[in-house]
């Protein structure tokens, strides 16, 4: 049984944006339809953070040490990968798919792991570590079918 069968859900994410695709076809010729798109509007943390670092005393000393600023950009990525976590429990409560693949970047793809329900843990029939967000849908269905192959 092919794990990209007809209904399996594709969610191809890369912590700012996300494509929730369904295959209306089999494994052996996928045809990719979107069903939802999410986008987060993340800029660079410099353009989210203080103006300058903060700074602290050592100790008794007139000595001062910055201190690092948060990294924003990175929060705002982690935050994006609960919110998707989120949607799949909700879809999942629903039976709005049975199987599930999951594709993103390395990182993402982990901060996705982590925060998803045991609900939707048990639905992922594989995971591709690629960012593909700004691929067009052939390609991606060209790419994951191959992946899930093991080519």
């Amino acid at each position: 049984m092919t794990r990209l069968s007809n209904g399996t859900w594709v969610l191809v994410a890369d912590g700012e944006k996300a494509l929730f695709l369904e295959n209306q076809t089999d494994g052996e010729d996928p045809f990719l339809e979107v069903i939802r798109q999410e986008e987060q509007d993340n800029p660079p943390t410099r353009e989210q953070a203080a103006n300058r670092p903060g700074r602290f005393n050592d100790g008794p000393s007139v000595h001062r040490s910055a201190v690092a600023d948060t990294d924003w950009h990175q929060l705002a990525k982690e935050r994006f990968a609960k919110d998707m976590a989120e949607i799949l429990f909700t879809q999942a409560h629903k039976g709005a798919f049975e199987k599930i693949v999951i594709v993103a970047p390395p990182q993402t793809l982990g901060e996705l792991r982590n925060e998803l329900h045991k609900e939707v843990a048990d639905k992922v029939v594989g995971e591709v570590p690629k960012t593909l967000t700004n691929h067009p849908i052939p390609e991606i269905e060209k790419i994951v079918k191959n992946e899930l192959a093991g080519k």
